[in-house]
């Protein structure tokens, strides 16, 4: 059990690394829902059962979810740029 608990803490501080140290948005996102799930494995880890699936809906799920609506409509928002500066 002390092995898996060390296991899970390296994890999500690995995890929690990648979230900042990514430059691209959208993997961001995907290592933000990837810390989430690493997270409610500690939680369960640490029997708290509950925290865990709170975890994993808002975490894991819904937060990311949301990220990735924002960027495909702030995307969809830019005008493409005309090659002769808009003349």
């Amino acid at each position: 059990m002390r092995i898996l608990m060390t296991l899970l803490l390296l994890l999500a501080a690995a995890g929690g690394t990648a979230v900042v140290l990514t430059r691209s948005p959208r993997r961001q996102v995907f290592a933000m829902a990837a810390n989430g799930l690493i997270l409610a494995l500690l939680f369960e880890t640490l029997q708290a059962p509950d925290v865990a699936l709170a975890e994993i809906v808002i975490g894991a799920v819904a937060l990311p979810l949301m990220f990735l609506v924002i960027l495909a409509s702030a995307r969809m928002d830019r005008a493409p740029r005309r090659p002769d500066g808009g003349r």
